[in-house]
């Protein structure tokens, strides 16, 4: 029988914020990591691109030993809604 070695995983999580985008599909950047950018044709698509680029971010930083980015607790449950205004019409 083969052992197998267990590995020690830590799960990092940061909101990422889709945006329409005017040409189609989604642009998703991440508050926390200013500069991380990607985008996708669908929802779909764009949530596992922004999975991709938050996974090759970390590893990048953890592999140059820098510090991870700490999410700020108001990042964490961002309410987004849209409000509207009335205005008279002359």
């Amino acid at each position: 029988m083969a052992q197998t070695e267990s590995i020690e995983t830590t799960e990092y999580s940061f909101t990422a914020v889709f945006e329409p985008a005017e040409e189609g599909g989604y642009v998703v950047t991440f508050p926390a990591i200013p500069g991380l950018v990607t985008e996708g044709d669908t929802l779909e698509e764009a949530r596992a691109m922004a999975a991709d680029a938050l996974q090759g971010y970390l590893e990048i930083l953890q592999e140059d030993g820098r510090p991870l980015p700490a999410e700020r607790e108001h990042e964490r449950n961002p309410v987004r809604e849209r409000v509207t205004a009335r205005l008279r019409t002359a």
